[in-house]
């Protein structure tokens, strides 16, 4: 009902003498509408600084707020820490399975193997030349031939132990591990991603327009704390008759004047409202499509951007080719 007072008396106006004379195009009273942006947190919070106040300007990428982040703060060394332990497991399971000292100790022992299979070897021979000359039985022999076999397997087993040594872990345990460092790695981005949102920057140019909120007041997700006026966001808004509706287009330019205003303020129609804002029950004749009105917004130009949201201000619709640039 509030609204719908509003634009009789705007229809009002319209019809009084004014809205359009002999003497020149016709003129429509508006006013500037602003389209506020509004900034706030990703997550709740506590607010714990504010470094704007309103009707400071501000520029795109300013800080505006922050948030405590103590919590968020020890996310992220939590989430660097399990990085760290995940990638010293993962060179852990890349290295050799034995350390250079039990290497080194399993060499001692293959050399001091290989000396027993030579010793083993020799006696061997020495067995053999004194049975082929009938000197001993085929016993003492046979137990030659044992002890060199015997002294060949410990060798062999010797080899074996330090290969194994010197191999990593298996394939799928690697992969596993690399596979554990990269969610490591991505949990640590979100946490760092986390706590830089806790300091929030103006992401346009504009003006502080109003601060919803103070330190120490707790923020839900989502709710504004600062409401900013990009210039760009800025519209000059008036109310066209039925009769007229097809003299305007997108683009045109409209003059622009208002109480202490400067001279020459120019704005560009950027929208037509496709509906009417006074509709009575009726059939329309050409009486009643005179006291309907559409509504128009025109981008403004220049020094008509640095009127104020609210700011009533007189139209006047522009000839095609007059002020155009």
């Amino acid at each position: 009902m509030r609204r719908r007072a509003c634009h009789l008396i705007l229809l009002l106006a319209l019809l009084a003498p004014g809205g359009c004379t002999d003497e020149g195009p016709p003129s429509f009273q508006g006013y500037m509408e602003a389209e506020l942006l509004l900034v706030g947190p990703d997550e709740a919070g506590r607010l714990e600084t504010l470094a704007v106040a309103e009707g400071a300007a501000v520029a795109a990428g300013a800080p505006l707020f922050t948030l405590d982040s103590a919590v968020y703060r020890a996310d992220l060394a939590e989430a660097l820490a399990k990085l760290t332990q995940a990638r010293a497991q993962l060179a852990n399971l890349q290295a050799q399975q034995q350390r250079p000292e039990e290497i080194a100790v399993l060499r001692a022992r293959r050399a001091q193997a290989e000396a027993t299979r030579d010793l083993a070897a020799q006696e061997l021979r020495r067995q053999r030349e004194l049975f082929e000359r009938k000197v001993i039985a085929k016993a003492r022999l046979d137990q030659a031939e044992a002890a060199r076999r015997e002294a060949e397997a410990a060798l062999q087993q010797i080899e074996r132990e330090i290969a194994a040594g010197q191999l990593s872990a298996r394939a799928q345990e690697v992969s596993a591990a690399e596979a554990a460092v990269a969610a490591a790695e991505a949990a640590l981005a979100q946490a760092q991603v986390r706590l830089e949102r806790r300091q929030v920057a103006a992401p346009a140019a504009g003006i502080v327009q109003d601060v919803l909120y103070r330190p120490g007041e707790m923020v839900a997700a989502g709710q504004p704390v600062v409401a900013l006026l990009p210039p760009e966001r800025l519209k000059v808004r008036f109310f066209l008759p039925e009769p007229l509706l097809a003299s305007v287009r997108l683009g045109q330019q409209v003059a622009v004047t208002c109480d202490g205003c400067p001279p020459g303020l120019r704005a560009r129609i950027g929208f037509v409202s496709r509906e009417a804002e006074f509709t009575p029950p009726v059939i329309f004749g050409p009486e009643e499509r005179a006291k309907l009105v559409f509504m128009v917004e025109a981008l403004p130009d220049g020094a008509a951007a640095r009127l104020l949201p609210g700011q009533p201000v007189t139209v006047r619709l522009l000839p095609d080719g007059e002020g155009a640039s």
